[in-house]
């Protein structure tokens, strides 16, 4: 008898379950830049995402989605590359313009955006967006960087010229300028806002331009020592303090090849398919996700569009979907 009322006692003062997800109202962006890459076929990246359901399942979710199709983007095979250290920087910069609008007036209408890459590149456009937005309202934006990248080359630390490693050097107001230069401010994101989540290939030249930035980085080591959770909860924190919230830009190759072997540069050893998962699932349920973009999704080296699927996955955890 004393067992049970201790049992009903207990019942009465455990914590409530967490409320449900808040219905959004989603605007989904594709935009099929291949031009910062090495390898092609990141281009046909937001499609394989929308054949892997993504409407539809963050509907299901009871989210509001409207798709507003691609972003115009260039043809290699129809231009010049341009400055060798910077490849089709023009180009990638026009595109990333374009993207910027369309984000920001995504947010205008009360509207979450989902931008669907394309190479990592196009990031310099979402967070223009984003951060316009807000900047507006004299607020500003943190970031996640979750990415096997660091991305934050410059021209003169490149090895290859190509632009899919410099956004967030972008972003961050290091440069090539034409990105940093987006809305005439920089930069977009605050280095003391701004968190690198899984970083686990850094070329040797780029290194200086992380210590240099003063961002927040965690290692593949990090996590792999101190946990999946610690290492998320931690990086929100820095992300959301004095943040309107933080935009999400997960690269799918932060995951390990076993899980995504489609994308646009796999390396070893990165986060497990669970470890993706909850990690999009915390960010759920702290909140103040702005913004969400997912990239590097290559079918051409995919198998059975697995990685496009995952992508898709992914972004339902991130929008509130649990396993029970």
């Amino acid at each position: 008898m004393l067992v049970y009322l201790h049992y009903l006692a207990a019942a009465r003062t455990s914590p409530a379950k967490k409320p449900a997800h808040r219905r959004k109202r989603i605007r989904v962006i594709g935009t099929p830049l291949d031009l910062g890459a090495s390898r092609r076929g990141v281009d046909m990246g937001p499609s394989a995402v929308r054949v892997a359901g993504l409407e539809a399942q963050l509907e299901a979710l009871g989210h509001s989605v409207e798709d507003a199709g691609n972003v115009a983007v260039a043809i290699a095979e129809q231009k010049k590359q341009g400055n060798p250290k910077a490849k089709y920087i023009k180009e990638i910069t026009a595109t990333c313009v374009k993207e910027a609008e369309l984000v920001l007036k995504t947010l205008e209408a009360g509207k979450v955006p989902v931008v669907l890459g394309g190479d990592h590149s196009i990031a310099a456009g979402t967070v223009s967006g984003v951060a316009e937005y807000f900047r507006r309202r004299n607020e500003r934006i943190g970031l996640l960087w979750i990415d096997a990248h660091a991305d934050i080359n410059t021209p003169d630390t490149s090895p290859s010229g190509n632009v899919h490693g410099m956004p967030l050097a972008a972003i961050l107001g290091l440069g090539p300028a034409e990105l940093a230069g987006i809305y005439g401010f920089s930069p977009k994101v605050a280095p003391e806002n701004c968190v690198i989540i899984g970083v686990r290939d850094i070329d040797d030249t780029e290194k200086e331009n992380v210590r240099r930035a003063g961002v927040e980085v965690f290692t593949m080591r990090d996590i792999d020592e101190r946990s999946m959770r610690t290492v998320i909860e931690e990086a929100l924190r820095i992300a959301g303090r004095d943040t309107a919230g933080y935009h999400i830009s997960l690269d799918m190759d932060w995951i390990d090849p076993e899980d995504a072997p489609g994308v646009g540069t796999p390396v070893r050893g990165g986060a497990t398919y669970r470890e993706a998962h909850l990690a999009m699932e915390i960010i759920a349920d702290h909140g103040r996700m702005t913004s969400f973009e997912v990239v590097e999704v290559n079918p051409v080296i995919d198998e059975h569009n697995r990685t496009a699927n995952l992508a898709v996955e992914l972004t339902l955890s991130a929008f509130g979907k649990k396993i029970l």
